[in-house]
């Protein structure tokens, strides 16, 4: 059985965006620009929105406006989790953030990775990687966080840091790359 090419960016294998793609994007700009214009003061019509995009949305869990993604569907928040504002998630694949998680401003969460051979890259052909955040955790305002990272529950991650590895969870890391903080 041939997969189709939004069946093999869901499982993290090499793809070529398409049409059915596309599609999904724009419906995912569209449904951005809908959330990006509406209230904070009307936090359960945002939740609802919310809801009619990612995968899951925990109790309580809040995206100040504005905020971007690919997809949205392919986004999990646990309860109480809160990203600030400016916030984007390249969700080619799954991205999981754990309860009472805090997000500051203009963090990035990319999921999105591509070929390390040109060749590859010239045929367009691209990847996913899952990013998993635990619950707990603290991610300062301008953090990176790359492909394929797991950060353990409780942990810190310092603003404007760029995470390239996993993170332990209750440990704090800061710079470019991100690394444990000593003392």
């Amino acid at each position: 059985m041939n997969k189709t090419e939004k069946q093999k960016m869901l499982a993290g294998e090499l793809y070529r965006p398409d049409q059915e793609l596309a599609a999904d994007h724009t419906a995912a700009e569209q449904w951005m620009m809908r959330y990006n214009a509406s209230s904070a003061s009307h936090a359960h019509e945002l939740h609802a929105l919310l809801c009619e995009r990612f995968r899951r949305v925990g109790n309580d869990s809040v995206i100040r406006a504005p905020f971007f993604c690919d997809y949205g569907y392919n986004i999990s928040l646990g309860d109480g989790v809160f990203l600030n504002f400016n916030c984007v998630i390249l969700d080619v694949v799954e991205v999981t953030i754990g309860d009472r998680t805090q997000i500051g401003p203009a963090v990035q969460i990319y999921t999105a990775d591509h070929p390390r051979d040109a060749e590859t890259r010239r045929a367009g052909l691209e990847f996913g990687r899952p990013i998993r955040i635990g619950n707990d955790v603290w991610i300062g305002g301008g953090a990176i966080i790359l492909p394929g990272v797991t950060i353990g529950d409780g942990a810190v991650i310092g603003a404007g840091s760029v995470v390239t590895r996993d993170v332990a969870p209750h440990a704090t890391v800061t710079g470019n790359p991100a690394r444990p903080r000593l003392g």
